[in-house]
């Protein structure tokens, strides 16, 4: 992560359809970012945790929640608070808990393997992180 300092801490919400791509952006984000071995998608765990020498990644997938108060439940303002970067796919199932993003990523699908990714600076740190 010593290639861009302002991800060390970011919070990023990956927004899209199912299907769209965001644990596959994920993935290879985090292979960018030093991780080894299986990646595997949060979708049932909820949240799959990384260590790196430079931080630690949580990568969240909130789709199996029913109501936004499971977030809070499961103790993830804790995660939220403490360093490290988080990075949430369906973040609308937690609206109104989870802290203001400083990106979102929207991944929609388009014909064949086309994908159209649009990236959003919510903050200072979030435009740090742009393309």
């Amino acid at each position: 992560m010593a290639a861009r300092p302002a991800l060390r801490n970011a919070i990023v919400e990956m927004r899209g359809p199912l299907g769209a791509g965001k644990t596959t952006f994920v993935r290879h984000l985090l292979r960018a970012l030093g991780v080894q071995g299986h990646v595997k998608s949060p979708t049932y765990a909820v949240l799959e945790p990384y260590e790196l020498p430079d931080g630690d990644v949580s990568h969240f997938d909130f789709f199996r929640f029913d109501d936004a108060q499971e977030w809070e439940d499961a103790g993830f303002r804790d995660v939220y608070a403490s360093p490290g970067l988080k990075i949430a796919e369906w973040p609308d199932k937690a609206a109104g808990l989870l802290p203001s993003p400083d990106l979102c990523i929207a991944i929609e699908p388009g014909d064949g393997d086309r994908r159209e990714a649009t990236f959003v600076a919510h903050t200072p740190s979030g435009v740090e992180l742009l393309p």
